[in-house]
């Protein structure tokens, strides 16, 4: 028997709009309205509207030294400053990415963290297992989250909000009076372009969704323009480019691992180092407008050398781009690759990332 979906409090609205419904992560989640490329185009330009509530969110009061949150992630939780956030992993014994995730500093002794949604609970029984002492609750059924992203999302934002919202740098987060309860709006996204994550609880996440609706610049989007808009910028997806099989070491994230400081999974990942990584992620432009797909084969040479782990049309580009992983010494830019698939063919070159460098995330 199929395991029961979870829906989002704004499933009703979707399916009002016609939405193309479809599992993810064990949510029954929009994954179109009026079409990918449009609502893509919308976001790059004007203002999209992403229902993000089935992402989990879990709070943490303690001494985050004493109670030892400071070992759970790949970075030091007690220097982020109040009022910002900091994206990093939690890890396994064997340095594998049991998920990636973003930590805001709410007060001295307290955070909110954010994780992937099909994670979700993984994450809660990791984290409290590594935790000595402290409050730390799931608020996942009680937050709604909404996501604004694209070039105009400040004036929509400022005008249906104020003005403080206008000071939040990227990173930086503010708590504010939103529809008479007390909500967290972020300076953060998963798209490459100007944007906001809005934290409201889950009783007002609707009256939310249809306030922002009623702006004419701002439209609904589903995961599917989503996954073409962070794919274009680099962005990596749990489940697909990272996993517990996979190391930031060799998804080229070892930026996000503080190794000044302990964690579990340091001591696999510095032996790691020693060794050499036995596969690296790279980036690819497809010669053509093909779109490579998950699992297609990477090929140099006649040889197989790896796997595509996500792969699409840019529609900013005008052509098919993908990420996956290769043996290592293969991994430099303007190696020529062939992706395969079946009868399926096409010529691509490995390249730097983002893919897309004109977006407006840090205007």
């Amino acid at each position: 028997m199929d395991e029961q979906l979870q829906a989002t409090p704004i499933c009703s609205r979707h399916r009002a709009l016609n939405a193309l419904m479809a599992p993810f992560g064990g949510w029954d989640m929009p994954i179109q309205y009026e079409g990918i490329i449009a609502e893509h185009s919308w976001c790059r330009t004007q203002a999209s509207l992403f229902d993000i509530c089935h992402m989990g969110e879990f709070l943490f009061q303690g001494d985050f030294e004493a109670d030892g949150l400071e070992d759970v992630f790949t970075f030091s939780v007690k220097t982020i400053p109040l009022g910002r956030s900091r994206y990093g992993f939690l890890l396994n014994e064997q340095g594998g990415i049991i998920d990636d995730l973003i930590v805001f500093r709410l007060a001295e002794d307290k955070v909110m963290i954010v994780v992937n949604a099909a994670t979700a609970p993984k994450d809660f029984d990791a984290i409290k297992g590594r935790l000595r002492g402290g409050a730390f609750t799931d608020i996942t059924a009680a937050t709604g989250k909404l996501d604004l992203q694209g070039p105009l999302s400040r004036y929509v934002m400022v005008e249906l909000f104020g003005e403080e919202v206008a000071t939040i740098p990227y990173f930086k987060f503010i708590t504010m009076n939103i529809l008479g309860v007390e909500a967290i709006v972020s300076r953060t996204g998963y798209t490459g372009e100007l944007g906001y994550e809005i934290f409201i609880p889950s009783e007002k996440v609707c009256e939310l969704w249809d306030l922002m609706l009623t702006d004419e610049r701002v439209k609904p989007a589903g995961l599917g323009a989503r996954d073409v808009l962070r794919l274009e910028v680099g962005y990596s997806l749990y489940g697909s480019d990272i996993d517990e099989e996979t190391t930031p070491l060799e998804a080229g994230l070892e930026s996000f691992v503080n190794f000044d400081k302990s964690f579990i999974g340091k001591d696999a990942l510095l032996r790691l180092k020693e060794q050499g990584v036995t596969r690296k992620k790279v980036a690819f432009e497809v010669i053509g407008r093909r779109s490579p797909r998950h699992h297609y084969e990477i090929c140099f040479e006649g040889e197989t050398v790896g796997a595509v782990t996500s792969g699409v049309f840019s529609p900013m580009l005008g052509k098919g781009v993908g990420i996956g992983f290769i043996k290592p010494e293969l991994a430099s830019i303007g190696t020529p690759l062939t992706i395969r698939h079946e009868r399926v063919s096409m010529e691509a070159t490995i390249c730097e990332l983002p893919f897309f460098r004109d977006g407006s995330v840090r205007s």
